[in-house]
């Protein structure tokens, strides 16, 4: 605890350095906006801050009353005056008795308060995460905003509600202890308000080594974690290969690298404890030997030289909470500011209107582009001028080598990302509006790799409908082919599967992905290489069944395989950033190549 409230100290003056910098350079003013922000969240709940804060202060206020009342107890026993005993008793004990329950008051009131805070920041930034635009939020890695998500908001909730109520009581617990002790003697005030500032001084000099062991100690952490996590996720090839022994020896590797770290920077802690814990006990010494000065010349009691030692003991605690905060307030901002910047992603497109397409969805939809041109990055197209059209009741395939933009496609026919030129519409009854996020509730979307998720085959399916009976989730496995293998299952609908569908075979997983996008019964359909799994009886078998069974049902087939075209009405190729409508006589020449 000690070398923790050592490195608090050092970095506190390094906080001043930076506040000042901040000033000086213009940029204080991004600090006072995240503050803001988070005060946005505090104002929710200032009542609460307020009763905070009052019970901190007058808990505060009982324990200084409380060591008073222990002076003059002592005072009383040693002169043998036992008039007032009993009362500073009383004294004594009410308000150690009431400074606990209050400090468990407050303990309990921030315990509430972190939690729903953080509850309603998360939820807030989860929404807005959910609701960025595709392309702005896939500039951020996903442990990046797993890190903001969980990290940085829990910094800004641990804070959000006790910063400011924890100035004002580390400032009013420093100066009311401070005047109790200048009240009786102002040589012992100086004492006890010496050690803290020269502790501070001292961890300057000390603060860059600091640092380099903390960040040392980071990144080791963060690369054994990745390799851990590198490991795990590739477990069956690790396996496959026979290099289990070689994984185990590199663990111990890095495991060998970090303890390394660990006791240079423990040894070097060790060092700087020693050093403060050396001036913090020559101080200590000097108070005593002042202490017992007076108490020999009569300036003192032994009652007063009791509540010396005692308070000046907490006045170096409190003088510690004051300087702390400083890093407390950057970090919070720090943290912030990283979660604004998710917030401040551009949004998606909302376009309200599109709610007017939903009387047509009995009827189905026509998917069309026109002119579309797109490109993730200026200068590198990935779609250049093209056309598509998929109407109801159709099987539209996109075909094309991999790479070449066919997934690019389903983006733009999802409204996940909008064309620099061109349109892409969803048309019915002689209307027509943009894809945007107000459609997306009309399709149904199958993608590449594996989507299934821990728990059993039902919760799955129910991802996409709720409240849809076991009699439903048969009748879409057994649309996607899906059911034979599903039913001899230990607990069938409710059999268990792993992560990533572990315990299922890649076309299972499939299969059981389909019908789940079938139960989903939306009147477009976008199957992105999801049959690549299938062999191509259970390939055409699934797609018959599904138009069979939705005869309005549009439904878009993204392949390198061209096993299905000849179920399909309209074939188009993507090559060269061009999406090209083939010929029956191409399609038919490519189906019989395969």
């Amino acid at each position: 605890m000690e070398e923790q409230n050592n490195q608090h100290k050092g970095i506190s003056f390094d906080s001043l350095e930076t506040l000042v910098r901040r000033w000086k350079d213009g940029t204080f003013g991004e600090i006072v906006d995240d503050w803001k922000w988070i005060f946005s969240y505090s104002a929710r709940y200032k009542g609460a801050i307020a009763f905070y804060l009052f019970l901190g202060i007058f808990s505060t206020t009982l324990g200084l009353v409380s060591s008073v009342a222990g002076k003059y107890i002592i005072d009383i026993i040693t002169g043998h005056d036992s008039s007032r005993l009993w009362v500073m008793i009383a004294v004594m004990v009410g308000s150690t008795v009431f400074s606990l329950v209050f400090g468990s008051l407050i303990s309990r009131i921030t315990a509430k308060l972190n939690i729903a805070i953080n509850n309603d920041i998360q939820a807030d930034i989860f929404d807005k995460i959910v609701d960025a635009d595709w392309l702005a939020l896939n500039d951020y890695p996903s442990g990046d905003i797993l890190n903001r998500f969980n990290g940085d908001i829990g910094t800004v909730s641990s804070n959000a509600i006790s910063w400011l109520p924890s100035i004002l009581i580390a400032v009013y617990n420093f100066v009311a202890t401070f005047f109790v002790i200048l009240y009786y003697d102002w040589i012992m005030a100086l004492f006890a308000l010496g050690t803290a500032p020269f502790m501070l001084l001292m961890s300057r000099f000390v603060l860059k080594k600091q640092r380099e062991y903390n960040k040392k100690m980071r990144e080791m952490s963060s690369d054994m974690m990745s390799f851990e996590v590198d490991t795990f996720y590739n477990f069956d090839t690790i396996k496959s290969f026979g290099v289990a022994p070689h994984y185990s020896k590199k663990l111990r590797w890095w495991q060998g690298k970090f303890r390394d770290v660990s006791l240079k920077y423990n040894l070097f802690s060790i060092k700087t404890n020693i050093l403060m814990s050396v001036v913090g006990t020559l101080v200590q010494f000097a108070a005593f030997g002042y202490c017992l000065f007076r108490l020999w010349t009569g300036g003192i009691t032994y009652g007063t030289m009791t509540l010396f030692l005692q308070q000046r003991s907490k006045l170096s605690s409190a003088f510690s909470s004051v300087v702390s905060i400083i890093p407390s307030f950057l970090n919070s901002s720090v943290s912030a500011h990283r979660i604004r910047e998710l917030v401040q992603l551009p949004r998606e497109v909302h376009i309200p209107e599109s709610s007017r397409m939903d009387r047509f969805a009995g009827q189905g939809f026509t998917v069309r582009m026109k002119g579309t041109t797109f490109s993730y990055k200026a200068g590198a197209r990935v779609i250049t001028d093209s056309a598509f059209e998929a109407n109801p009741g159709e099987i539209v395939a996109l075909v094309g080598p991999s790479g070449e933009g066919k997934t690019t496609m389903i983006r733009l026919i999802l409204g996940l990302i909008r064309p620099q030129e061109g349109e892409v519409l969803l048309e019915a009854g002689g209307e027509a509006v943009p894809m945007n996020t107000e459609t997306r509730h009309l399709f149904a979307y199958v993608p590449q790799g594996n989507t299934i998720l821990s728990g059993t085959i039902a919760e799955n399916m129910r991802v996409v409908k709720e409240d849809a009976a076991d009699e439903e989730i048969v009748e879409a496995l057994k649309i996607a082919c899906a059911w034979d293998f599903v039913q001899k299952l230990p607990g069938g609908i409710d059999a268990p599967v792993g992560e990533r569908g572990r315990g299922l075979s890649e076309g299972q997983a499939q299969r059981i992905a389909i019908a789940r996008a079938v139960l989903r019964d939306a009147p477009i359909l976008l199957l992105d290489e999801a049959t690549s799994a299938l062999d191509v009886t259970t390939e055409r078998t699934v797609l018959r069944n599904i138009v069979q069974r939705h005869p309005n049902k549009t439904c878009i087939v993204t392949t390198h395989r061209p096993s299905v075209l000849n179920l399909c009405q309209r074939v188009y190729r993507v090559m060269d950033t061009r999406v090209t409508a083939l010929s029956e006589e191409e399609s038919s020449r490519m189906a019989m190549d395969f």
